[in-house]
């Protein structure tokens, strides 16, 4: 404990004042989070950030984490550090009114630390209300996945069957070895009727090999957009917060599911005007479903949606073991894992493209 110190400094960025008597946030107490015993053993340094609810009658309402820190219950020692806060609350024309505030416990070596940046709770940015129910509902189906344990997952090694459907029926069935390092490489490996095929991204290059004509050639700008279409709209990119420097998160409601059940339906708007619903359980907080839409050859849009099932859990880890993907209501494919390993090393050697095609024929030794 003696190696790594907490310390506490207050910084406190307040919203534009209104006519009237407006007062910002004040804060009259705020506690240190206790230290684990094991702490001095720990490489704990990082950020902790909450968004914290300070209402309009000086209690402390809703806490989301927004960032973790993936050692020990470090995280959850700082939400019970913030509950403890107490304040005046901000006052505008006069009349108290709710803020929501990003506070950040910095853990590091010689100096750590947390800072409030209070925003108004009716605001249209980061601070309204909408948005802390979005964040939430992700905090909801991280804890239900595996809380800490899914958010340390680094890398994801998926073996299972992939069924291409028309019209009801299965027209290609293959085996398959999915490798990813997030947030973005990944190495997908086809075997059906003796032939294999790979595709291969890093962020925005890939290659692919076709092992019917043995030959490797460099992904074209289609398929690259395709694979960070695919990266966009998945599950992980949503809970992990891999978007948020791209995008911005909305809360859109209750949508009806099955019978007596209702899903919260949370949105991802990203820059480029790629929009993601995202459906998951009111109730206890499982994934259910990805709806999004591209544009199909003939420049028609066409409604995309992958659907969960299957949960297991892997090393107090769940994961779908059952994605069903569907175009405009009628299913296309099926991902149906057999096993999925996590954290495992993975060498950046299989992600490279290799000069001689032959070496690809061999199956992938991890």
């Amino acid at each position: 404990m003696d190696k790594l110190f907490l310390l506490i400094f207050v910084s406190l960025t307040s919203v534009s004042l209104a006519l009237g008597q407006d007062l910002s946030l004040k804060i009259l107490v705020q506690p240190k989070p206790v230290v684990p015993k094991d702490y001095g053993t720990l490489d704990a340094q990082g950020t902790i950030r909450l968004k914290v609810e300070f209402l309009a009658n000086g209690q402390i309402g809703n806490i989301i984490p927004i960032t973790r820190m993936r050692v020990s219950n470090l995280t959850e020692l700082a939400v019970e550090a913030a509950k403890q806060i107490k304040f005046e609350p901000e006052i505008r024309n006069g009349q108290a009114v709710s803020v929501f505030s990003n506070i950040d416990y910095m853990y590091g070596l010689g100096f750590s630390g947390w800072k409030v940046s209070a925003r108004s709770a009716d605001s249209t940015g980061v601070g309204s209300p909408a948005d802390a129910q979005a964040e939430a509902v992700l905090q909801k189906a991280i804890e239900n996945l595996g809380g800490d344990k899914y958010l340390q997952v680094k890398t994801q090694i998926g073996r299972g069957k992939y069924s291409l459907m028309r019209e009801g029926a299965v027209i290609l069935f293959q085996s398959f070895i999915d490798v990813i390092v997030f947030p973005d490489k990944e190495r997908t490996e086809f075997k059906g009727g003796g032939v294999k095929s790979i595709q291969t991204n890093v962020g925005g290059t890939g290659w692919t090999f076709d092992g019917d004509a043995g030959l490797i050639k460099i992904q074209d700008e289609k398929q690259v957009e395709n694979f960070k279409r695919g990266m966009r709209v998945s599950l992980d990119n949503l809970l992990r917060g891999i978007w948020r420097d791209d995008a911005t998160l909305s809360y859109v409601g209750k949508r009806a599911a099955t019978l007596g059940k209702r899903n919260d339906v949370v949105r991802l708007t990203y820059k480029d005007g790629l929009v993601v619903e995202f459906e998951i359980a009111a109730d206890d907080g499982v994934p259910q479903r990805a709806i999004y839409t591209r544009l199909g050859p003939d420049g028609v849009e066409i409604k995309e949606e992958d659907r969960y099932a299957q949960f297991v859990d892997v090393g107090g880890v769940k994961s779908p073991f059952i994605i069903d993907r569907f175009a405009n209501g009628v299913q296309n494919s099926r991902i149906n894992y057999e096993t999925i390993e996590f954290n495992k090393a993975v060498p950046d050697s299989i992600f490279a493209k290799p000069s001689n095609p032959k070496a690809l024929k061999k199956d992938l030794k991890l």
